[in-house]
């Protein structure tokens, strides 16, 4: 064994580089071989490490070597922490462990300069102290370097495990605090940074210890000599073989995690992050008490989909809930009205939806916190996952069947986990739960059921006072011009929109010119491109998978992440997030205190510039902080005022803005966001705004516009206006799943400020303030040029001369026109 290798380079630990040309490090996904072992009996052995690495190296081939070809993208194994192994290596050094559960042990990669690792240590060992967990002493972990490749060698940190004791501490408590401090060292040595850099815990519990590198399974036995040391002993063993698609592999950031192993892609990644960093300002726990200001940022920044995910995890089980509540939560199985399930199961999932959007993506899931063992499969179920239970005892899943030889007469049962299912192991009831039985035993725990009834709200239980006035048609042409609209998009998009119901087909290919680089004002939804998963396959089919496909969500207050109150389900419940005019006119009527609507005009000065632009947005952000202050519920951002003095700022910047800001002052689930403007009116308009942070969007000019053609006989199925709207509604609702399902994601929860786009011409002052965390590889416009093709077209509408045209632009986007795109 040694440990020789000296010297840092720029990334110790061989974390995501910063962004380089093309390549961005947030575009980091997995697709891996995972798999458990557990022991019914719950008596450690170390024939379940053995069977452990067969399992690893039976996944080999799922994962993935560098360019030496000897480096493997990670592999690792969750388990037990090995007690006879540490107390007999403690009594060799003259000292005395604790009994099994008296004790904490961390896996911790310092850097491997030895000053700067005894540094890094002596700060982990004062926080330590500062936290109340006495440390009993280090070990450094004997490893075996020469099966390491080439890169692997190069970034290989210093391992070594902190003993702590347990002291007077109930084990979940001593839990908690060890989350407690190993988030305080991360946060003061790295800056909270899931890569590492210098240092990084790979686990730290009273229960259980994570070996894990950047090795393939071959390696792991090798380079990690406890492993063959018959002293190691475990009950289970969670395993993971990693494949790193379009990411460079790191030593921190292979798997196990602190409680899970992933296989899949988490689609949805930004939304959630943004969302859980919304989330933060409300956060309350008598478990954590004062603690809780210390683990936050909940989601440490670089790490991958399946870190964060697992940050997340840690956060609800230690919060209070059990594992399999948690991932239900997190990863939840489709619950649609089609679905032949009991009411109190729906309602758990219904109650949760409120306030915790899925994890959405093709995942399977391993994972487990000593007591339980399990795995759970994603929604759709487009990752394998296959079990076997023999007669004495053991349970093997694993991403394919066959991991293990098992012969026929042992094998008590086998089968495959279907989509949303999970399969759990209790190592203290010493059996193996069903999928059913988990859920209705946690369906119960509760009356989630009686909750939901009693709290939920929804459009059709709101009174209607009055209709609201329909547009002048003087009034309409007016906004059109002022909104852009083109005769072109009233014959080729709305009308056959209005006609049947669905989008309009056209031809292979787009020859129109790119908005930053067309001579034309455009639309600032044309400046964005959507992107696409890299992992799923095969792609979702909004057709045939329509049972797990869901355009329901919530909008209003949302409550403490880490309680469970019948009110954290009092929230409007919408089946879609296209509203019309009757339905805003409920909204701001509605006599309820949890439906509060305030009004907020998005207008700038016309003619103004990009400063008066800038400054109308912060008055935009300012009135709905002052709103938000005063409990209103429901922000409307309406653009209906547009007049000759004022003309309308890009919906887009203004939804995408407010949400960015709201969520930087902690305010974002107090109120809902919703959009009243006249600015969408296709597909994309719809899924960028949604994806950019409206709960809900009325599309008032587009609504308008559809029953003035369908009241001139300008449709081509001649329906009423009536059938016309419902139509047009129809066809955005099929437009906005077809979007998701492009990118992997079936729940418009899961989508709603998932952000999955590409900003293509805008300027990175303008996509880091208004849009954050959006990729911007082309530099281009500022507010500057956002103010002025605004005017533009406002100028159209309230022309300095004589009146606006009764005519539309004629467009061009579809057909070669002269003076068109």
């Amino acid at each position: 064994m040694s440990d020789s290798v000296q010297g840092l380079n720029s990334d110790p630990q061989g974390g995501p580089g910063p962004s380089k040309g093309l390549y961005d490090s947030r575009f980091e996904h997995d697709s891996c071989g995972v798999g458990f072992i557990a022991r019914l009996d719950a008596v450690p052995a170390h024939s379940v490490i053995r069977d452990a690495v067969k399992v690893l190296v039976n996944l080999e081939h799922r994962g993935a070597v560098g360019g030496d070809k000897t480096t493997g993208d990670g592999a690792g194994l969750l388990v037990q922490i090995p007690h006879t192994l540490f107390r007999e290596a403690w009594r060799d050094r003259g000292v005395r462990l604790p009994e099994p559960g008296a004790y904490g042990v961390g896996m911790v990669f310092l850097p491997r300069d030895e000053i700067l690792a005894q540094k890094t240590a002596n700060t982990l060992e004062r926080i330590c102290g500062e936290e109340g967990c006495e440390v009993l002493g280090w070990r450094r972990v004997p490893v075996n370097p020469e099966p390491l490749g080439e890169l692997a060698t190069a970034e290989k940190p210093d391992i070594r495990q902190i003993f702590l004791s347990r002291g007077g501490m109930e084990p979940e408590a001593f839990e908690r605090k060890l989350y407690v401090l190993r988030r305080r060292a991360e946060n003061e040595i790295v800056g909270g940074k899931a890569d590492g850099g210098a240092f990084y815990v790979a686990s730290l519990s009273g229960r259980t210890v994570t070996y894990k590198g950047m090795l393939v399974g071959t390696q792991l036995p090798l380079f990690y000599p406890d492993l063959c040391d018959e002293r190691f002993q475990s009950a289970f063993a969670v395993v993971h073989q990693r494949y790193s698609t379009n990411t460079f592999p790191t030593w921190s950031l292979a798997q196990p995690f602190r409680f899970l192993a992933h296989n899949g892609e988490i689609n949805t990644l930004c939304g959630n992050v943004n969302r859980m960093r919304a989330r933060e300002a409300i956060l309350a726990s008598e478990r954590f008490g004062p603690d809780i200001e210390k683990i936050k940022p909940v989601i440490q920044e670089g790490g991958s989909d399946s870190a964060m995910l697992d940050n997340v995890l840690e956060l609800l089980v230690l919060g209070g809930r059990s594992l399999p509540h948690a991932m239900m939560m997190l990863v939840p199985e489709a619950w649609g009205e089609m679905y032949l399930m009991g009411q109190d199961r729906r309602a758990f999932y219904e109650y949760h939806a409120a306030f915790m959007e899925p994890w959405d993506g093709p995942a399977s899931l391993a994972f487990s916190d000593g007591r339980y063992v399990g795995a759970a499969l994603d929604r759709n179920g487009l990752r394998p996952a296959r079990y076997t239970v023999t007669r004495d005892g053991l349970v093997v899943l694993a991403s394919e069947t066959g991991v293990l030889e098992i012969p026929a007469e042992r094998i008590l049962s086998k089968g495959r986990l279907r989509p949303g299912r999970m399969l759990l192991v209790d190592l203290t009831q010493h059996r193996v739960i069903p999928d059913n039985q988990i859920k209705a035993t946690i369906s119960r725990q509760q009356p989630y059921r009686h909750w939901v009834m009693d709290n939920r709200l929804s459009l059709r239980g709101l009174l209607m006072p009055s209709h609201p006035p329909s547009e002048d048609p003087k009034v309409l042409r007016q906004k059109q011009h002022a909104f852009g609209y083109t005769e072109e998009q009233c014959s080729m998009v709305l009308g056959p929109m209005a006609s049947h119901g669905q989008e309009p087909v056209g031809s292979m290919g787009n020859d129109a010119a790119l908005a930053a680089l067309s001579p034309r004002p455009q639309l600032l939804f044309d400046y964005f491109k959507q992107s696409f998963a890299q992992v799923t396959n095969p792609a979702i089919d909004p057709l045939r998978e329509e049972l797990v496909m869901s355009l329901m969500g919530f909008v209003g207050r949302q409550r403490n992440l880490l309680a469970e109150t019948p009110e954290h389900c009092r929230q409007l419940k919408l089946h879609h997030p296209i509203l019309s005019p009757e339905d805003m006119h409920r909204l701001r009527y509605a006599n309820h205190p949890e439906l509060a609507a305030r009004d907020i005009d998005i207008l700038f000065p016309a003619g103004g510039d990009g400063k008066a632009l800038e400054a109308a947005l912060a008055s935009v952000f300012e009135q709905a902080e002052s709103a938000v202050a005063e409990g209103a519920t429901l922000l409307i951002l309406t653009d209906r005022n547009v007049d000759a003095q004022r003309a309308p700022i890009p919906a887009l910047l203004a939804t995408s803005g407010l949400h960015h800001h709201l969520i930087r002052q902690g305010l974002r689930t107090h109120a809902g966001l919703i959009l009243e403007s006249g600015d969408p009116r296709e597909v994309m308009h719809f899924a960028l705004l949604i994806a950019y942070g409206a709960n809900a969007v009325c599309p008032y000019l587009a609504l308008a516009t559809v029953r003035e053609l369908s009241e001139e006989g300008l449709l081509e199925t001649s329906p009423t206006p009536e059938e016309a709207l419902d139509a047009y509604i129809t066809a955005v609702k099929k437009g906005l799943l077809k979007t998701l399902s492009r990118m992997g994601i079936s729940t418009i929860r899961s989508f709603h400020g998932a952000q999955i786009f590409e900003a293509l011409g805008l300027g990175s002052d303008v996509v880091d303030r208004y849009f954050t965390g959006t990729v911007s590889r082309v530099e281009g416009m500022g507010l500057e040029e956002i103010a002025w093709e605004a005017n533009v077209r406002h100028g159209r509408a309230f022309p300095r001369i004589g009146v606006p045209s009764r005519l539309l632009d004629l467009g061009g986007d579809y057909n070669n026109r002269i003076g068109g795109e």
